[in-house]
């Protein structure tokens, strides 16, 4: 079971989840910070802000992914965060312990790269302009 996985309104604290993952047996921690950016390529403009929606079924499923990342005995802390956000807020965060930094690189990536695709999780970013797109729907 992972250290920490959640799907959250809260603001996410990384000091949180680099302690969730701290063990003697791991040399290397891996951290990844995704943080709402002022442009997207699929907005026209500027972006303001952004307003993150989830299933039901996504922190079951973010749960799911993380015990999958710990199966070669990683540990892993991540959340992401939901409801509304403005530029510069963190949106995920995800730290990964090992025992040698290569596994840690690899494990961290692949479960970025698992959110990113399978967490029911979408967004509607706002725009400069007034205008707002969803992304992931």
């Amino acid at each position: 079971m992972a250290a920490l996985a959640r799907v959250s309104s809260a603001p996410l604290d990384l000091a949180e989840h680099l302690a969730a993952v701290q063990d003697p047996a791991c040399g290397a921690v891996v951290t990844f910070v995704g943080q709402v950016r002022d442009h997207d390529p699929g907005a026209d403009g500027e972006v303001t802000g952004i307003e993150y929606s989830a299933h039901p079924d996504a922190e079951r499923i973010l749960v799911e992914l993380a015990a999958r990342a710990e199966a070669g005995g990683a540990r892993v802390a991540v959340s992401h965060r939901i409801g509304a956000l403005a530029v510069g807020d963190l949106a995920l965060v995800a730290c990964v312990a090992t025992a040698h930094r290569a596994e840690a690189y690899e494990v961290s990536r692949e479960l970025v790269e698992r959110i990113k695709a399978e967490l029911p999780v979408w967004k509607r970013q706002s725009q400069a302009d007034g205008r707002s797109t969803w992304v992931g729907i």
